[in-house]
């Protein structure tokens, strides 16, 4: 039976000691639990390595204390039933419900802590399952697909390419391969709840699960024995940090993934285009495809109501990039050179290569002597050395030997491998040089491109201060925030001339409300220096992300372009112009159905005027890993999008959980790329386009009503009276808000006094945690009663791409709330009007949804992914009820509490927001 090798929920440990007697109740639950779970049909690798996982921590804690074994068994076994379909059928679904809160209600707080903490290892090995599942799944699809196949079917990459040859002609699918950017932004936003500690042991537990498959005897228990030790050691750190990471210490967050994953992975996904594109040729021709990936950053430079990123900050930040890139590529360009052992007798270098030895030699004697001295007779060889020192000369700024640019290294790179392919030497030029060029045109000397933001009222105030007191304080004292503002455009210059002008030449204009606020960037740039030469390059963005600014979007850019600094920057780079759009605060505001169409409508109409206009737009997508932030696969998403606004370029905001869950493994951050750079290929073959268009104008109308009667619900509950004070008492917003998981605070901090203060992403974070995540779908249920007309919906579900995208995550997020525990939580606001709206809206989104998809259960028809999370909610659903609890105890008695007492309840609560985090895997 499947349930064997998924929970073997014993009640005995594998070679520990004896356990603690079970009550005949514990038992008959244990095995009702048993039952219930041989019908969730998950893979079978993945129920086994869950298996292992749920034994190895049963193990752990049975060591530590049997009784605790014991509580960790019954609390399991009765979540268990009371998520089962047989229990629900004969109504015993509420009885094991009241045994569960009964039995956390009777634990002291630091068995339920240390509980606690064991679930949310748990979930944490969960996701290592699931990650390895995916990882081996891959690879075998891979090894089956024949080599004489037309295109490789696992790379959506190569099969968008042949679709664009197949329906526009080989030079049209070259040219629009060549304009091909996926431009993913890391950022610091704080939604990635778990501490960097717990990281490191993670990623050790996912490398013993992978070599698993290839141990046995001794060998094999000698790898579980590991997996027992870095289990223990996971349930006894803390998963809570203990103090909040600087910014500084968060751009940590994109060299580890720079140096795990994106620097040899990245080549790795051109190589492979190359490979089906050039067959036997890959390697030793000019390759085919380009370099179009770009990483960006917020991290140190996104100060929009973050007090921590200062001018300083975004120097120190940008300096640690830059060192590191280039330590990295020294070391690289190093190991090649080294194996460049090819002597002048079998290939002989080309003049521009005797010309670039000799123009080393003249610029540094003693660092061609060095490598002349290790490479007698094998030029190719000096130079690459050569070059590698002039890289570490760079790091130090060494004046006389340093690279003022990459341009330079990467012409340099280009003298030797063309040298080495007129000698004849093809595999090398096209092989490991290449793979260097690549490396260098993606990362550049600066890593990622920092992009700078700010709150356009920031500005605003900025410029009334200097013009009251003078740009350097000549008729009285600057305010602190304007001196620091103009102090951002000099960090602005300074690492444009360190790191190069892509490092640094990006400013977005958070809340952008007119062509006035980017005006105002372009007036502070020039005020911050006294030499008008010394003012950096800069892209100015407007955000349009309030559904006002939505839709005067095009009437603002109107008015921008013709501003004598926009028409400048357009006139140097051909008319390329990049517009942000906002999905958190447009969700928050409108709410999530009314969201979604506005910005479709948005990206339409921009998409238009930029044709009007002869812009080459670039539209960058402000999302998030939620779905009320427009979470979900980025690749289907691009898809959906309107004719014209993609361009085979797409840039998006990368966050929080996402960003480990997308680029933390090699394999599948490779998968991610290919398919959303596949996709922004494909998004501009004629079929696409036809479809995309046809589709949204045939279903204008349902979206106009659909629009219309979801905001007005949405509106009706936000503007209840008391309805903000509500919020934050009926779910863990303040205990979020505590979470050491970002220097970013959670609110503005431009003195608002209700919802318009809150960030969107503490917003999300807290339905999400409450298990209703109202964000998501509030007022679809009500738009679809009110449209009555469920044949319509369905043809949309068929026909229209973005409904259908819209749809499935929706779905998703259904599939991750429980609304007996959603009750739980909204008694907890003695507001039951308004508990009622909440739990009326999400049956009826969830009734309309379902019958919308034609599945009886969200995800039902999802293979893999829905019976995975229904797996999950049993162990969600105990850290969900313990939360809830302590919730309550606060609420109603924490005034009577010690400090002690406060803050011992308070790290329980944040224990299992890690917990239900890393569970639902959903943050912002």
């Amino acid at each position: 039976m499947l349930a064997e090798k998924t929970f073997p929920v014993d009640t005995s440990s594998a070679k520990g000691p004896a356990t603690s007697p079970l009550s005949e109740a514990t038992r008959a639950a244990m095995d009702a639990a048993k039952q219930t779970l041989s019908g969730v049909d998950v893979p079978e690798s993945i129920g086994e390595n869950m298996a292992l996982f749920l034994r190895l921590v049963r193990k752990v804690l049975e060591e530590c204390d049997p009784e605790m074994r014991s509580t960790f068994d019954v609390l399991l076994a009765d979540a268990i039933e009371a998520n089962s379909e047989e229990a629900v059928s004969s109504g015993r679904d509420r009885e094991a419900f009241e045994r569960l809160e009964a039995t956390i209600d009777d634990l002291s707080q630091d068995r339920s802590t240390m509980l606690m903490r064991a679930f949310v290892a748990y979930f944490h090995l969960a996701n290592i399952c699931e990650e390895e599942y995916r990882t081996s799944s891959l690879r075998a699809r891979e090894s089956a697909v024949p080599t004489t196949a037309e295109a490789d079917p696992i790379n959506d990459l190569t099969v968008a390419y042949r679709q664009l040859v197949d329906e526009c002609g080989r030079g049209k699918a070259i040219a629009l391969l060549n304009r091909l950017e996926f431009h993913p932004v890391f950022t610091a936003h704080p939604t990635e709840a778990r501490r960097k500690a717990v990281e490191g042991k993670i990623n050790r537990i996912a490398g013993l699960l992978g070599e698993r498959r290839s141990l046995g005897a001794i060998s094999l228990a000698e790898n579980e024995r590991r997996l027992t030790q870095e289990i223990e050691a996971l349930i006894r750190t803390s998963p809570i940090a203990h103090k909040k990471p600087t910014p500084v210490e968060e751009s940590e967050t994109i060299i580890d993934i720079f140096d795990h994953t994106l620097f040899e992975m990245i080549p790795e996904v051109y190589r492979r285009f190359d490979d089906w594109e050039l067959g036997d040729k890959a390697g030793s021709v000019p390759p085919v495809c380009p370099a179009f990936f770009h990483p960006g950053s917020w991290i140190g430079s996104d100060r929009d109501g973050n007090p921590n990123v200062t001018a300083k900050v975004s120097r120190q930040v940008a300096e640690k990039y830059r060192v590191h890139v280039l330590q990295v590529l020294a070391e690289a360009t190093r190991a090649v050179g080294r194996n460049l052992t090819l002597d002048t007798i079998s290939t002989t270098p080309s003049d521009q290569l005797v010309n670039l030895w000799d123009h080393q030699r003249e610029m540094s004697e003693a660092l061609t002597k060095r490598a002349a001295g290790i490479s007698t007779r094998e030029m190719h060889r000096a130079t690459m050395l050569v070059i590698a020192e002039r890289l570490e000369a760079t790091v130090a700024r060494t004046a006389d030997v340093m690279y003022p640019s990459v341009d330079e290294y990467l012409d340099d790179l280009r003298v030797v491998q063309l040298s080495l392919a007129k000698a004849g030497a093809v595999r090398t030029a096209y092989g490991p040089v290449q793979r260097l060029i690549w490396q260098a045109e993606s990362f550049g000397f600066h890593l990622v491109e920092m992009e700078f933001r700010q709150h356009s009222l920031v500005h605003t105030r900025a410029l009334a201060d200097i013009h009251e007191h003078g740009a350097r304080g000549e008729r009285g004292p600057l305010d602190p925030m304007t001196r620091e503002v103009l102090d951002t455009f000099r960090a602005i210059g300074q690492i444009q001339r360190r790191n190069g002008v892509d490092a640094a030449r990006r400013y977005i204009i958070s809340f952008s409300k007119s062509a006035q606020n980017v005006a105002d960037v372009y007036e502070l740039a020039h005020l911050a220096f006294a030499h008008e030469q010394d003012v950096p390059t800069l892209d100015v963005i407007p955000l349009f992300e309030q559904v006002e600014d939505l839709e005067g979007a095009v009437g603002t850019l109107d008015e921008m372009i013709k501003l004598p600094d926009v028409q400048r920057r357009l006139s140097e780079t051909g008319r390329r112009l990049e517009v942000m759009l906002g999905y958190s605060d447009s969700s928050k505001d409108a709410g999530p159905t009314s969201a979604t169409l506005v910005l479709h409508a948005a990206q339409a109409a921009i998409a238009q005027w930029a044709e009007e206009n002869s812009i080459d737009l670039i539209l960058m997508h402000g999302r998030g890993g939620a779905v009320g932030r427009g979470g979900g696969p980025a690749n289907r998403a691009v898809l959906s999008q309107p004719k014209g606004s993609v361009n085979c370029r797409f840039k998006l905001t990368e966050q929080g959980e996402v960003i480990f869950a997308r680029y933390g493994n090699p394999t599948l951050a490779r998968r991610h790329v290919e398919s959303v750079a596949g996709a922004t290929l494909l998004q501009s073959a004629p079929s696409i386009e036809w479809v995309n268009t046809e589709s949204t104008d045939k279903y204008a109308e349902l979206a106009d009503e659909l629009d219309r009667t979801s905001r007005e619900r949405y509106l009706d509950l936000l503007n209840t009276k008391g309805f903000a004070g509500w919020f934050s008492t009926v779910t863990p917003l303040t205990e979020v808000g505590l979470m050491p998981i970002g220097s970013r605070p959670a609110k503005r901090g431009l003195g608002a006094k209700s919802l318009d203060d809150l960030r969107t992403i503490p917003w999300i974070f807290s339905w999400a945690q409450a298990r209703i995540n109202l964000a998501a779908w509030y007022g679809l249920g009500t738009a679809c009663e009110r449209l009555d007309d469920l044949d319509k919906l369905r043809e949309a579900y068929r026909e229209w791409p973005l409904f259908t995208t819209f749809i499935d995550n929706i779905e998703m997020s259904l599939s991750k709330t429980d609304e007996r525990i959603g009750r739980l939580y909204l008694a907890l606001g003695d507001r039951e009007d308004l508990s009622q709206k909440v739990v009326d809206e999400m049956g009826l989104t969830r009734r309309w949804v379902l019958a919308i998809v034609g599945d009886e259960w969200p995800l039902q028809h999802r293979r893999v992914l829905g019976p995975v999370i229904r797996m999950r909610l049993p162990f969600v659903n105990v850290l969900s009820m313990t939360q809830v609890q302590t919730l309550k105890l606060l609420r109603t008695t924490g005034d009577k509490l010690t400090p002690e007492e406060r803050e011992r309840f308070i790290y329980l609560i944040l224990c299992t927001v890690s917990g239900v985090a890393a569970g639902l895997q959903n943050t912002g």
